[in-house]
């Protein structure tokens, strides 16, 4: 078994994803790798995750909601994050560790082009090695509808799916930013606390948090059936600038 990483930096040099690092797939065990790979390029030390008009639906015949994604994940597990009762695991893989923290601060650097009908997102999901560890630190979560000229509603908080220790706890404060441009989103991760930041200000604290590994996932979403009134060849964008992870001191 590889080492565990214990910090990252990651600013995408050359011209392709680190395969001990990201897994550019979406949950591919509901469906397959071939179906849920991410449209993606990374250049000028950039990863641009898009999701052009000809990407197929996500997992089409058991998704409630039409979806397409482009997500990359710096961990999978199959039959990880269930989204309706009784799935089947369609398509094994082995279990992929490429970065799987336990506290400390993670953030990215991100910019987002989207629509009434996507959204950008980068959370923090747990490695469900055991079902109970699939709580959710979601740091950044930006649909398109809730975008404004300066300011837009940055979800952010807790799920706590099957982490019978964990309570819902999400909010979507409306923040001064511009979502199409590069913005700083991080957490700081404690035992039993989280701090949110944005470009370095706090903007949100709980006193509750996941006690085991977690899982990144950075992503861009397309839901065809609220994108009326679309301007034609739009392309939802994720621009990824960096992505860092330090542990916790002590």
């Amino acid at each position: 078994m590889p080492a565990v990483r214990e910090q990252l930096d990651e600013r995408f040099p050359g011209s392709t994803l680190d395969p001990e690092v990201w897994f550019p797939w979406y949950l591919p065990h509901w469906s397959s790798r071939a179906e849920s790979a991410a449209t993606y390029d990374v250049r000028d030390g950039e990863l641009h995750l898009t999701i052009p008009p000809d990407q197929p639906l996500w997992c089409s015949e058991l998704h409630d909601e039409p979806l397409r994604v482009s997500c990359v994940q710096s961990g999978s597990a199959p039959g990880q994050q269930p989204f309706a009762d009784g799935l089947v695991v369609r398509e094994q893989h082995p279990p992929f560790r490429g970065y799987t923290p336990r506290y400390g601060r993670v953030e990215v650097r991100m910019r987002g082009v989207v629509d009434a009908g996507s959204m950008v997102a980068f959370w923090m999901s747990g490695i469900e090695d055991v079902p109970e560890h699939s709580g959710e630190i979601c740091v950044a979560e930006i649909f398109g509808d809730a975008v404004r000229p300066g300011s837009a509603e940055v979800g952010m908080g807790v799920k706590a799916f099957r982490d019978p220790g964990l309570r819902q706890d999400f909010v979507a404060p409306r923040l001064d930013l511009d979502v199409a441009r590069f913005h700083d989103y991080a957490v700081e991760w404690a035992p039993g606390s989280l701090a949110f930041r944005v470009d370095g200000a706090v903007v949100r604290t709980l006193d509750q948090a996941p006690g085991y590994p977690v899982q990144l996932m950075i992503g861009v979403f397309d839901f065809p059936a609220r994108a009326g009134g679309r301007e034609p060849g739009f392309v939802p964008e994720l621009v990824v600038a960096s992505v860092r992870g330090t542990p916790a001191v002590g």
